[in-house]
């Protein structure tokens, strides 16, 4: 599509495939710290049809040029629905729908179906981020009114991001997830140690069930992982997501894309029992930061479903100097073991003025909610560190 601005030899363009950008150049403009902004990943959801037509999450990524080089970007969609979003704005939608206003198509700059926190506007170092970020931003708030969207949304942005965007007349948004913090563990002892007696013993308990089980786990990453591997994490997937969601989002040519593509960037955690791989976990790594993304399992194993999602990768975190290790959304299953009530962030903009107005006094007074929920959750963890208030890294 054509260019939308101009401005010191940088031009704004709206694209419809990644297949027309630079794979170098795009991830030049990713942190080094953030795995699914990379352009591997996203033209793994792009090329095996997990996104497109008939997905609901139709490409439009803008792209900021320099003389024809990418210098900046947003990973952007327009949304159909708001499946597989994680930031809930469901009510919102009926809401607009009661009011006899259309919510949908709406323009969204997500990382589809990964409710991971990340920066959104994606700009080079050799660029000043906030001019660049100001383009990228306004041309898509001029994409939305140019195909009378009812809004543009920010999902899991980062806080600074957040509050960049709400400069900008967004509204800020604030949720939370739960993550483990590595606090210079030596083992997995030491990090049962700083949990409460009652606690520790429990997942000390599930830890050996699993092994009085006969069951083998292993991590599997690297060039040990082969595309066998990532069709049996494909076919748990399945019957995880036909369980319980009734919805698979991801295709097996996905999964076969990363094995290919992005096979440097997974770690797996494979079950086996009798010499047959039972379960796994497919899981993302850089730098020090881990994330859990997907499990499945072949068989019922008491504790199976902890020992590969969370024990096995605390221990991958001890060893590999991981700082953080972020297990995906919702589960207070996952406080219960240790792990932190963490804010997380997003920036919405609604078009129609009468809906911006009642979504802005709503999030007023979730902020103050989600505010009392994250210090009730973290008065109340499991580590003994965090309901003394020692850490003032915990907000």
């Amino acid at each position: 599509m054509g260019n939308s601005a101009a401005q010191h030899n940088l031009v704004v363009r709206v694209r419809d495939s990644l297949e027309e950008v630079s794979l170098d150049q795009w991830n030049t403009c990713v942190q080094v710290d953030e795995p699914f902004q990379e352009f591997e990943f996203l033209r793994a959801l792009e090329s095996s049809g997990s996104v497109g037509e008939g997905t609901g999450w139709l490409t439009s990524y803008v792209t900021l040029e320099r003389d024809g080089e990418l210098v900046g970007a947003l990973p952007l969609y327009i949304k159909l629905d708001s499946y597989g979003e994680y930031i809930f704005d469901w009510a919102w939608a009926d809401a607009y729908r009661r009011a006899n206003v259309a919510y949908y198509p709406k323009a969204v700059t997500a990382v589809p179906f990964t409710p991971v926190t990340g920066r959104r506007i994606l700009v080079a170092p050799s660029m000043p981020y906030e001019p660049a970020a100001d383009l990228l931003v306004n041309a898509a708030l001029e994409l939305a009114k140019k195909a009378q969207l009812s809004g543009v949304h920010f999902l899991f942005s980062t806080e600074e991001e957040m509050q960049l965007l709400a400069r900008r007349g967004f509204l800020p948004r604030l949720t939370y997830q739960f993550h483990w913090m590595n606090r210079g563990y030596e083992s997995f002892a030491d990090f049962a140690g700083e949990l409460r007696s009652s606690k520790r013993k429990n997942i000390l308990k599930e830890r050996r069930r699993v092994a009085e089980a006969n069951v083998e786990v292993q991590v599997v990453e690297g060039d040990d992982i082969t595309t066998e591997h990532l069709r049996m994490l494909w076919r748990f997937y399945m019957d995880t997501t036909g369980r319980k969601w009734g919805y698979a989002y991801l295709t097996e040519e996905f999964f076969e894309r990363l094995s290919v593509d992005y096979r440097n960037r997974l770690v797996l955690v494979l079950a086996s029992r009798d010499g047959e791989v039972v379960a796994g976990t497919l899981n993302v790594r850089k730098g020090t930061n881990l994330y859990g993304r997907y499990w499945g399992c072949s068989a019922e194993v008491p504790g199976l479903h902890f020992e590969c999602c969370y024990y096995r990768l605390i221990d991958y975190a001890i060893e590999n100097g991981i700082e953080v290790f972020e297990a995906g959304a919702q589960g207070e299953h996952k406080f219960l073991r240790g792990f932190v009530t963490r804010p997380t962030y997003s920036a919405h903009w609604l078009a129609h003025e009468g809906g911006r107005e009642a979504i802005s006094r709503f999030l007023g007074e979730e902020r103050g909610h989600t505010l009392e929920t994250i210090e009730h959750y973290n008065g109340l963890s499991p580590l003994k560190y965090l309901r003394s208030g020692s850490d003032p890294a915990i907000p």
